[in-house]
């Protein structure tokens, strides 16, 4: 006997194969976002080790600026201090220089010449005098010229006047003191 069955029966279908781009993409997928993760770490790596030294650098950076403060401090005040020490040089040359120019101007007077005013400003220097004779005026401007200490000697004016019914000459005599 033959048996039919007419009942539908269930078959189990074949299952279809996974395509395969499919399975290439999501293995590719993985592949490049393995990759992008370790380029992720090796790039947050460096850029931590890079503000460290940026850091370190900042620090570095700010010693030698306060080096140089110090280093820019110590020139003005040597700078201030080497000012200092030139005037207190002119100043010592300077305190003997009256003495020796009124020397010098003592020892150049020639017999027949009296100083009445004698007045130092620095280096300039002016004489008033009088004298018996022109020509005595004239012998102490040459001996003033021919002097190492005075220079610029400049006769400003020489004028014949009686003095207590005498005739005599005063002059006026302009010079510089060499330093």
């Amino acid at each position: 006997m033959i048996k039919v069955n007419l009942l539908p029966v269930k078959k189990k279908r074949k299952a279809k194969p996974v395509p395969v781009y499919l399975v290439v993409s999501v293995l590719l997928t993985v592949v490049i976002c393995t990759v992008l993760a370790y380029l992720f770490y090796f790039y947050s790596s460096r850029l931590a080790e890079r503000k460290v030294r940026v850091a370190d650098n900042d620090k570095k950076i700010a010693e030698l600026q306060e080096k140089i403060k110090a280093v820019n401090d110590y020139e003005k005040r040597n700078a201030m201090y080497k000012q200092r020490k030139e005037i207190i040089e002119q100043i010592s040359k300077n305190k003997t220089l009256p003495v020796k120019a009124l020397d010098e101007i003592s020892k150049l007077l020639p017999a027949g010449v009296w100083l009445t005013s004698l007045a130092i400003n620095g280096q300039n220097v002016n004489l008033s005098g009088i004298a018996f004779t022109n020509t005595d005026v004239v012998n102490y401007v040459n001996n003033c010229k021919n002097s190492g200490l005075l220079t610029d000697v400049y006769l400003q004016e020489s004028v014949q006047t009686a003095i207590s019914g005498y005739s005599a000459y005063t002059f006026r005599l302009t010079c510089k003191v060499k330093v």
